[in-house]
């Protein structure tokens, strides 16, 4: 695939999640997409912080909406190359202080098969 491609993904993935619209952001990934997230280590440590599949993304965004309405991410960065993003981005949620982030998502034919995500 090529870079222009995921740099689209990634926007549409930009879009969905900050619209809180959880099946257009489960359409950008593969079935078996894994995820792995440093709150979802705290918040779930039995994942040890990996999360596999749609249902288990499904569920772990959909508990965010629902207890960070104001959850908001910010772009500063994307850099693409024809097999993953490189994404940076601050997120904001009333009440709460800034945070930069960093994400990587892995994809094929068109689908995000992994992301990773690192906290400042």
């Amino acid at each position: 695939m090529d870079s222009l491609k995921n740099t689209s993904i990634a926007h549409s993935w930009f879009e969905a999640f900050n619209a809180h619209n959880l099946e257009k952001l489960l359409s950008l990934y593969d079935d078996e997409a894994q995820h792995f997230s440093p709150k979802l280590k705290v918040r779930h440590p039995e994942t040890k912080g990996l999360i596999i599949g749609k249902n288990a993304l499904r569920t772990w965004w959909q508990e965010a909406f629902d207890r960070l309405p104001t959850l908001n991410y910010k772009v500063t960065s994307i850099t693409s190359s024809p097999d993953r993003v490189f994404m940076e981005y601050v997120r904001t949620v009333e009440g709460e202080d800034e945070m930069l982030v960093a994400e990587v998502l892995e994809i094929k034919e068109e689908k995000i098969i992994a992301s990773r995500v690192y906290h400042s």
